[in-house]
């Protein structure tokens, strides 16, 4: 009997285990204006961590006026992403004399924000078992 329920357990945590890192984010950006320089990306998992310290993070070229990118190993929760056109790509985000940004940037749920960036609550989405895909207008 105890082999049957060690068994068990040992089953329960591997399913477990395997689930909670056994999602995927695909991040679709469209509406990029200008084909040049790279785009970069930032997922976050928690609003602490929010702008300051990414789980993930990716740059690509801009080649045409939308860029895929792909996470994989991610658990189930909540997370929210960043992502900003370095137009002269030279890896900041560039702002005015105000601080105010000069080059495009965007949020997760194209969300927007009054008098800095949005909240983590605004940007937030679930990612479940499986696949989960947003779309991000910049």
């Amino acid at each position: 009997m105890k082999k049957i329920i060690l068994s068990i357990l040992i089953i329960a945590i591997s399913q477990l285990t395997f689930s909670q890192e056994n999602c995927e984010l695909v991040v679709k950006v469209e509406n990029i204006k200008k084909i040049q320089g790279s785009l970069k990306i930032a997922v976050y998992d928690h609003h602490d961590h929010f702008l300051s310290k990414e789980i993930f993070g990716d740059d690509k070229l801009i080649k045409s006026d939308s860029v895929q990118f792909s996470f994989k190993g991610l658990g189930e929760g909540t997370y929210a992403v960043s992502i900003f056109h370095d137009v002269n790509d030279n890896g900041k985000l560039d702002s005015n004399f105000m601080g105010i940004p000069s080059e495009p940037y965007a949020f997760s749920n194209n969300a927007k924000g009054m008098f800095g960036p949005p909240s983590f609550e605004d940007c937030q989405f679930e990612i479940k078992d499986g696949l989960q895909k947003i779309v991000i207008s910049l």
